[in-house]
């Protein structure tokens, strides 16, 4: 019988259901940093997705004939994915997490079979730790859910290997990585407003499309470190092993084990089990608030006033002229003061202590995309700060001047701040 308890990593507290004696993952630059793992039962395939019906495989499954899956996913022997990562060399480890080890490979474009590096496409290989029990439920829920679902702000699923107790999965590979990455790892150059903002867009739109489903599905693990990035700094949502299946007819919520990572997890979640999409809104409040502040949701680093990111921006919040105290630093003033108080506005809307307070995921993102930013500049280019342009601005200003700006909100599309102790 497994233990249900929270642990500690890096200033991150993780919601973790294991096994007695699983081992404890390690970071991972590359997806998910969590040590999490998933439901306690398979949960349904999105069936409206597919154009062909599909079961989740049952637990108990011994060979890979015995379950049904969507199919455009390709399923690898396990020699063509030893050949693809050149015998899962050390050189091409990009992570490990509680899934277990993340493997960079190589396929040919067109057969999807094994090629020699540099040529083809570039893959991401999951490699199952063999001791892993709930992470066989994990890897069954991300064929079930990212085996049929397909946007552009989600990482593509390319194929699995099932073979004896061997479980992988084949992504397409994101070549700048997590976005928990270049917000918070030392050394990582900073992103700049406009890329901030194009990311938390590309986000939401993720996020919407999954909670517009007609399962409603739920993603139950938002956060910094699943958010990937590809070459032009495109976001996709990774690692669906704890997506759930929303609530079906005039239910109002899905009661299940607490999963997800802390800090980012809804309090009502926490405190009932009751899942319902508006926790994934709340962590996406969260993640806003990573970006703009550049901070973790929990620093156990920092002062105790400071510790818990959400705890700390609401009271500064609440004077306007104290906006700039909470913003990233290594932003060097380049964002629209204006923009940035919507966004951080939005973020707190997010988090409301009460569910039914909370935007819909679809107003959150109308939100953001009506923020006029020139999304098309989307080149990271990173210089000296003289030589920055205003194409960061979209003011035409820094946060610390009072000049006009093209912004014009409606009644509608201004959020206000909620006043709580």
């Amino acid at each position: 019988m497994g233990n249900c308890f929270g642990t500690r990593r890096n200033g991150v507290g993780h919601y973790r259901c294991v096994q007695r004696h699983a081992p404890v993952g390690a970071k991972e630059p590359y997806g998910s940093s969590s040590n999490k793992l998933a439901h306690p039962l398979p949960v349904p395939p999105p069936q409206h997705i597919s154009t062909h019906p599909r079961k989740l495989p049952s637990t108990n499954l011994r060979h890979e004939n015995e379950m049904m899956y969507s199919p455009h996913l390709k399923s690898f022997t396990f020699s063509e994915l030893i050949h693809a990562t050149r015998k899962f060399s050390p050189e091409y480890l990009l992570g490990e997490g509680g899934f277990g080890y993340v493997y960079k490979g190589w396929l040919n474009k067109e057969t999807l079979t094994p090629i020699e590096p540099g040529l083809g496409i570039a893959v991401a290989v999951k490699k199952l730790k063999p001791d892993g029990f709930q992470g066989h439920k994990e890897w069954l829920s991300e064929i079930s859910f990212l085996g049929g679902l397909h946007h552009e702000n989600l990482v593509n699923l390319i194929g699995f290997c099932y073979e004896g107790e061997r479980r992988l999965l084949v992504y397409e590979f994101m070549p700048r990585g997590s976005l928990e990455h270049h917000l918070f790892r030392r050394g990582a150059r900073p992103l700049s407003w406009a890329l901030r903002l194009k990311i938390a867009v590309e986000a939401a739109q993720g996020l919407a499309f999954l909670h517009a489903s007609e399962t409603k599905i739920i993603y139950r693990d938002f956060k910094s470190s699943n958010i990937l990035l590809d070459m032009n700094y495109n976001a996709k949502l990774s690692d669906f092993g704890l997506a759930k299946a929303g609530p079906l007819g005039d239910r109002t919520h899905v009661t299940t084990r607490v999963m997800g990572t802390q800090g980012y997890t809804a309090p009502e979640y926490i405190a009932t089990g009751r899942l319902t999409t508006k926790c994934d809104v709340y962590s996406f409040g969260i993640v806003l608030l990573e970006l703009i502040t550049g901070r973790r949701a929990i620093d156990y680093k920092r002062l105790a006033e400071e510790k818990r990111l959400l705890e700390w921006v609401r009271p500064q919040l609440r004077d306007t002229k104290k906006l700039f105290k909470i913003m990233d630093s290594r932003l060097e003033g380049q964002y629209s003061r204006k923009e940035a108080y919507v966004v951080a506005n939005l973020a707190l809307q997010c988090c409301h202590p009460e569910a039914k307070c909370r935007p819909n995921m679809s107003d959150v993102l109308s939100i953001l995309e009506k923020i006029p930013s020139p999304r098309e500049d989307t080149n990271y280019k990173m210089s000296s700060s003289k030589s920055k342009t205003n194409a960061h601005n979209f003011d035409g200003h820094s946060h610390g001047q009072q000049h006009g700006s093209p912004l014009q909100w409606s009644p509608q599309g201004t959020l206000s701040i909620p006043h709580r102790a």
